[in-house]
């Protein structure tokens, strides 16, 4: 049996890994122009196919049957060869969204919920959010309701974002403010990676529950792999998808004191989970062409923050890193979501009285109980989890792979 995902450009899909654990078949990726798709479609070597952006609704006039659900959204991202030959065609995506909503937790019946995005994936989570029975206003650029009057929206409850803003990889934009919403109780974002958009990380500042969009991608693979195979599959298999996933996808983030140990505990992880590590600081100096101490004496700490920040933001917005950052960079709040974004942010500790100092800067002209008395609550405010690193390095590296796969 073969199978795989129809789309233009899947360079970062996680579709193959999911249907690795979902089914003994076959899952490659069809990267298919326009002007190919008929062709494919009625010659093309596959026994199933997902379809995702931007031929969910092109597919259908190439198919001989659709399912009800189909149908009713007008899209299709299930496609299953039948014996005699011909094409049916099943939407999975709404089952995907409502196991997104129910495993948010959020109550939506009787409730006003905005919709952002007018595309086909806004139909899907209006379709669903109706059945669920709350009232969903969807919000595009030119419609009645639209960007330029979300003042008339104060009294919402819930917030949907299906649109691709602030995916992977033009992340770090939003496409509302959430300080608009006074009312609003959860936010879900259709987008997966990274796995916190800027919307989401809003509703965390704003201690709002919130969900991004991996639970609905890995729930509608599932009903996508039972269509693919002509079995039932317990619904359990999707939190244990999940959870691999996630864990796979996040980066782990090294933060803490000048001489802790970042590089050599994230080069012990790294090897051990089959990582790549990179270190924030030797590619500060790979990018300035300088040492460390050169960019500070030659051209100041703010130049030197600078360049940390550009690093920061190209290396948090990727996926399955381990990220050993300089020191100082708690010091600046703007990197707090470039590491959050994709990460899980671990505070690594060592006793003051081990810390080195030759070849830093901040660290030798500072008294070192002074430099961490700054910093602390800044490392403390960044850290999802804290390990002490006063042991043997090998110690901090299992403390930080058993987190990964039991805290997270």
């Amino acid at each position: 049996m073969r199978c795989g995902l129809l789309g233009r450009t899947l360079g970062h899909s996680y579709s193959p890994q999911i249907h690795a654990y979902l089914g003994d078949y076959e899952y490659a990726l069809f990267e298919k122009e326009p002007e190919e798709l008929e062709a494919f479609l009625k010659y093309g070597d596959f026994t199933g196919l997902n379809v995702t952006i931007p031929y969910k609704k092109a597919v259908i006039p190439y198919l001989d049957a659709l399912s009800p659900a189909a149908e009713a959204l007008g899209a299709v991202n299930t496609i299953v060869r039948r014996p005699d030959g011909s094409l049916f065609g099943h939407n999975t995506d709404y089952f995907g969204f409502a196991y997104l909503v129910r495993q948010s937790g959020l109550q939506v019946a009787e409730k006003k919920a905005l919709v952002l995005g007018s595309g086909g994936a806004s139909n899907t989570v209006v379709a669903v959010l109706r059945e669920l029975g709350a009232v969903p206003v969807v919000i595009s650029r030119t419609g009645e309701n639209n960007y330029g009057n979300l003042s008339r929206h104060k009294d919402a409850a819930i917030l949907v974002n299906a649109t691709p803003v602030g995916m992977y990889p033009n992340t770090g934009v939003s496409p509302v403010d959430l300080r608009l919403f006074p009312k609003l109780e959860g936010v879900l974002d259709v987008i997966y990676n990274p796995a916190r958009t800027q919307l989401l990380l809003e509703a965390e500042a704003l201690r709002l529950p919130c969900a991004n969009g991996l639970w609905m991608l890995v729930a509608q693979a599932k009903e996508s792999a039972e269509y693919f195979t002509g079995t039932t599959m317990d619904d359990a298999v999707i939190p244990a998808i999940h959870g691999k996933l996630a864990a796979q996808m996040q980066n782990i983030v090294l933060i803490g004191m000048p001489g802790c140990g970042k590089s050599t505990v994230g080069a012990l992880v790294a090897q051990i989970l089959g990582r790549r590590l990179m270190d924030v600081d030797s590619e500060i100096v790979r990018l300035a062409g300088k040492t460390i101490p050169e960019i500070f004496a030659q051209d100041g700490e703010a130049a030197f923050r600078d360049w940390e920040t550009k690093v920061l933001s190209e290396l948090g917005k990727q996926s399955g890193l381990v990220i050993a950052t300089g020191g100082g960079c708690v010091t600046m709040q703007r990197n707090y979501p470039l590491l959050h974004q994709n990460g899980y942010i671990f505070w690594l500790q060592r006793d003051i009285e081990k810390l080195p100092t030759e070849g830093r800067p901040l660290s030798q002209a500072n008294p070192l109980e002074t430099l961490y008395a700054r910093r602390k609550e800044r490392y403390a405010s960044f850290a999802d989890f804290t390990v002490g690193n006063d042991a043997a390095p090998e110690d901090a590296a299992a403390a930080i792979i058993s987190l990964m796969g039991e805290g997270i």
